[in-house]
């Protein structure tokens, strides 16, 4: 008779396990109150309108409308990073339903790959052509190759953000009298920073888990235990990863944990990817009311939210992040998501900008900026993504049903800006029938 305990008590165990998780899936998914692709689509179609270089797949720093927008381009390079993953966000949630329009979206990302990305620093010795003396600069990169070659299933764009790892990031890391191994902010300045050593350690585990190679895991590791002793000795420990906390750091040292969790299955990881997100979404030292505050006008401080809400979003969906964790960030992530659209001014569309804070109507007195926009992109983009995926995840399991109309609580306005009614023909967002008059070749 014991002989058959241990089997019935794990299968019992086994099953009560799959009902807490279909239970929390159905829960989750309850907690979405409408589809934002509309939304999305209505942003994404405005961002490459307006922002896109379309001969060269960059982004422009200001409207393609500017006299001034060359000049003011010239050194944006880290940011073009994460205006194309916005974009490449937008080509993963569409390429089913729409091949056509994700055809051009993936001509751009060839584009924006063999112009380099808008690199300022020319180096002849560099094949890759993304090297730069700043390496951060080259993290954002990678990641942003890594994410390209996962949506486009296409090894070219991760080979080259390994060499770029390989031959200039990591050999510029080094070892302090405590034995913390971290990156260096400069080629010409030895100084560690958590936005260079969050990035790198996030790209080291992606290479591990791409291509196994055991140097990788060891090196996102090292670069972990860097910014862990920095917050224990320096930061009091609260979740902040720097001083003055800023959600881009915030948002990458979280997913740096989090895929280190999986990685190694060791639960502090998670935990401490739960208590920097964490922080990031309830610290007022981060937020305004209840929204991610504004952080500066400059390029560099309008595009930290962009950096931060996908990985938010990337917590918000694991299974194995805490639950209550995951409904504060799928509450939070909406809330922002809704005063973003609350405060779009949309009867100047296709001349859709996003402010700095998502609680207030861009300055129209104000030249828009690609940093501010691409952040709005990016929250649209990843809240839709998580829409999607926790409905259709409990949908698909038969334990829920939307409760939410999705005919009646999407928007539809005409090409001018109106609302028209909700039993016309025109698609959801902005896109018509005729998607030419709408998207950009």
């Amino acid at each position: 008779m014991k002989k058959f305990l241990l089997p019935l008590t794990f299968s019992v165990a086994a099953l009560w396990g799959m009902a807490l998780q279909l239970k929390a899936a159905d829960g989750l998914a309850g907690m979405i109150d409408m589809d934002y692709s509309g939304k999305a689509d209505t942003l994404t179609t405005s961002f490459i309108r307006q922002f896109l270089n379309q001969s060269k797949g960059t982004f422009w720093a200001v409207p393609s409308n500017q006299n001034n927008r060359e000049s003011e381009t010239t050194y944006i390079y880290w940011q073009q990073a994460h205006a194309m993953d916005a974009l490449i966000y937008s080509y993963q949630r569409i390429k089913d339903a729409k091949p056509q329009t994700a055809a051009v979206y993936k001509r751009y990302m060839n584009s924006w790959y063999n112009n380099h990305a808008n690199n300022w620093y020319h180096d002849n010795n560099d094949p890759t052509g993304f090297l730069n003396e700043y390496t951060d600069d080259m993290c954002w990169i990678s990641l942003t190759l890594m994410h390209m070659s996962e949506a486009l299933e296409d090894d070219k764009y991760a080979n080259t953000a390994r060499k770029l790892f390989d031959d200039y990031i990591e050999p510029r890391g080094w070892e302090d009298d405590d034995h913390f191994w971290g990156l260096p902010w400069k080629s010409n300045d030895m100084g560690r920073n958590a936005c260079t050593n969050a990035p790198g350690s996030l790209l080291a585990s992606k290479l591990y888990l791409k291509y196994g190679e055991e140097k990788y895991k060891e090196r996102a590791i090292d670069m972990y235990k860097y910014l862990a002793n920095e917050m224990k000795n320096k930061l009091n420990n609260d979740g902040r990863v720097e001083d003055p906390p800023l959600t881009y750091t915030q948002g990458t040292f979280a997913e740096a944990c989090r895929v280190l969790y999986h990685i190694t299955n060791e639960s502090a990881y998670i935990q401490m990817a739960h208590k920097v997100a964490n922080y990031m979404c309830t610290s007022t030292r981060c937020t305004n009311q209840g929204l991610l505050r504004h952080e500066g006008t400059s390029m560099d401080q309008s595009i930290f939210k962009a950096v931060a809400i996908p990985y938010l979003v990337n917590l918000a969906l694991d299974p194995s992040a805490g639950l209550s964790y995951r409904r504060t960030f799928i509450r939070f992530l909406q809330k922002n998501a809704k005063a973003l659209w609350e405060h779009l001014d949309l009867t100047t569309y296709p001349a859709i900008y996003c402010p700095y804070y998502w609680g207030e109507t861009i300055n129209k007195s104000e030249v828009p900026s690609m940093g501010a926009m691409t952040s709005g992109v990016s929250l649209m983009e990843n809240v839709a993504r998580m829409a999607i995926h926790l409905t259709k995840e409990a949908e698909e399991a038969g334990i829920h049903q939307t409760s939410f109309d999705r005919k009646k609580n999407e928007q539809i306005y005409s090409l001018d800006g109106r609302l028209i009614n909700q039993q016309s023909p025109l698609r959801k967002g902005l896109y018509i029938k005729d998607n030419k008059k709408v998207m950009v070749k």
